[in-house]
């Protein structure tokens, strides 16, 4: 994410209209807060102690290079980030586990604080699922307290990065193949495990770890 706000983008009354379309649809039950980085919770952390939580900030979602050397790139993931923006939230669970996993000393008032945290003051504007895009051209912009779109960064691209990347690759399939060849999806048995990210976390874990 960059700070660069160069390039109007669809406002978010175009998703808003359409919420209850998206919002019906079952949410992936990995996708919650703590799919983060854990920096960017000692970032919140910095951002709270120094009493710039509520900064307005602008964030942008973009690429720099297109997928398998090609010109373009399928825009995909949008409606999974609405849907995790719309449900965000800390639970009881998630806060006894930061306290476990942040370093010790950190105020009490602080986890009370991430408890209450919604993206309720976070607007998103993006362009249209599905769309064409190019490199360095935001897909989505999200403006709100710095805080909070601080936190939602590792999660937006992860689900913005793998589903355009797939979203790419099929059209880049029907292309060669033509309209009236039938394509079939087999993705499951080659996919990077069944939740992508924590599965490469985990197991480079495993495999640093033997030889450590």
């Amino acid at each position: 994410m960059s700070s660069n706000n160069s390039v109007d983008l669809l406002e978010d009354g175009a998703f808003a209209a359409n919420k209850n379309s998206w919002n019906r649809y079952y949410q992936n039950s990995v996708v919650q807060p703590l799919l983060t980085d854990l920096y960017q919770i000692t970032m919140a952390y910095a951002y709270w102690k120094s009493g710039k939580m509520d900064d307005h900030a602008v964030f942008d979602l973009f690429f720099r290079t297109n997928p398998f050397q090609g010109e373009f790139t399928i825009f995909a993931g949008l409606e999974e980030c609405l849907k995790f923006m719309e449900n965000f939230h800390y639970s009881e669970t998630d806060v006894e586990y930061l306290k476990h996993a942040l370093p010790q000393g950190i105020e009490e008032e602080f986890f009370d604080y991430l408890s209450q945290l919604t993206a309720k003051d976070v607007t998103l504007y993006a362009i249209e699922e599905g769309s064409v895009a190019f490199p360095r051209i935001p897909l989505i912009k999200i403006a709100g307290p710095l805080i909070i779109v601080q936190l939602l960064e590792t999660t937006l691209l992860t689900l913005v990065n793998y589903a355009s990347l797939m979203a790419t690759n099929a059209a880049r399939y029907r292309m060669v193949a033509g309209r009236h060849i039938n394509l079939l999806e087999f993705g499951l048995r080659r996919a990077q495990g069944p939740d992508g990210g924590l599965s490469a976390s985990k197991y480079s874990y495993i495999g640093e770890s033997r030889y450590h």
